[in-house]
C-alpha cells in the first residue's frame, strides 16, 4: 500500500517496511518521509516493521486547502494507525511532528502506542505569552508568512542553514544535504506551509502533556536554532510524567542528518529497553 485515503479524501502517501513491531515516523516542517530514510533502514535492520508518511499538503500526499490543524493532522495519524492496523506502536515526531504524537495522545486517549519518542520537537508551546515567556515573538512568525508570501525558494536557503547549523563545524552537512532540503520543502504547497507553519507557532499543547502515560523519550540538540531547547524539550520533560530527555551537545535542529548514527543508537537502546 502506497497511501490511504483520509475521511475528508485526502492521500496520505506512506512507506511501509520491513516487519516486527511497528514504529511509525511522523517528519517535521517543511520536509516530507524521505527526512527519515536513514534512520527507517537501521530501525528495519533491526527487526522493526516502520511507516513513515508526508503529512497532507507535503511530499506526495494531497494538498487540500483545509486541514492544517493538529485536531485533523492527529486524525489522519489516527487514520494511518487504524488502516494498516497496527498495535503496539512507538510513535516517533521530529519538530512539528512531536504536535501531532501529543495531540493523538489526548484526542485518541493514545489507543495502540506502547511509547513515544520526540525529537527537536516543539513541545509544549512555542508562543510567547504572558505565562510562556520563553516563547517566540508573534512577530517573528508573522515575518516568516511573509517571507514564504514574498519568496519562499529564497526563504528555505537561509531557513535550512540555521536547521542544520551550517556554520558549525562539528554539525556541519553538505551543500548536497542543503540542496535536498530545499527542494524537498519546495514540494509543499504554499498554503500547507504556511497554515502548518501557523499551527505549529501558536498550537499549546501544554494541556496534552498528561496524556503522555507510556515511555517517553526526548532528545534535542543544545545548540538548535531553530527550535531552542530551553523553550520546548526541557519544558516538556518537566511536564511529561517520568519521560527521558537525551541532550545532544553542540547538536543542531536537524540532528537527524548531523548526528544520524547516535540517534538511530539511541532510539534503538528505547526500544530495547
Amino acid at each position: 500500500m502506497n497511501c490511504i485515503t483520509t475521511a475528508d479524501q485526502t492521500s496520505l502517501y506512506l512507506k511501509d517496511w520491513g516487519e516486527g513491531s511497528p514504529v511509525v515516523l511522523i517528519h517535521g516542517w517543511p520536509l516530507s518521509a524521505d527526512s527519515w530514510d536513514d534512520l527507517a533502514m537501521s530501525l528495519v535492520e533491526a527487526g522493526h516493521r516502520v511507516i513513515s508518511y508526508d503529512r497532507r499538503g507535503f511530499g506526495r500526499s494531497s494538498q487540500p486547502w483545509n486541514g492544517y490543524d493538529y485536531d485533523t493532522l492527529a486524525d489522519d495519524l489516527w487514520e494511518v494507525m487504524e488502516q494498516l492496523k497496527l498495535e503496539d506502536v512507538t510513535l516517533v515526531g521530529f519538530s512539528m511532528g512531536g504536535g501531532e504524537v501529543a495531540r493523538y495522545m489526548s484526542r485518541h486517549n493514545g489507543k495502540h502506542v506502547a511509547r513515544t519518542a520526540l525529537i527537536s520537537s516543539v513541545l509544549p508551546f512555542r508562543l510567547k505569552t504572558p505565562d510562556n515567556p520563553t516563547g517566540a515573538e508573534a512577530s517573528a512568525f508573522d515575518k516568516t508568512a511573509k517571507a514564504l508570501g514574498d519568496d519562499r525558494a529564497k526563504f528555505f536557503t537561509g531557513f535550512f542553514r540555521d536547521f542544520f547549523s551550517h556554520a558549525s563545524p562539528d554539525s556541519r552537512v553538505s551543500d548536497e544535504t542543503l540542496r535536498w532540503a530545499h527542494n524537498t520543502a519546495m514540494q509543499a504547497g504554499l498554503r500547507p506551509t504556511v497554515a502548518s507553519m501557523r499551527a505549529f507557532s501558536s498550537t499549546d499543547f501544554r494541556p496534552d502533556l498528561a496524556a503522555f502515560t507510556v515511555p517517553t523519550l526526548l532528545i534535542h540538540g543544545t545548540d538548535d536554532k531553530t527550535v531552542p531547547i530551553a523553550a520546548s524539550s526541557r519544558l516538556a520533560a518537566a511536564g511529561i510524567a517520568g519521560s527521558q530527555l537525551i541532550e545532544y551537545e553542540g547538536a543542531p535542529h536537524g540532528l537527524f542528518v548531523s548526528h544520524k548514527q547516535r540517534l538511530a543508537k539511541d532510539l534503538l537502546a528505547f526500544l530495547k529497553a
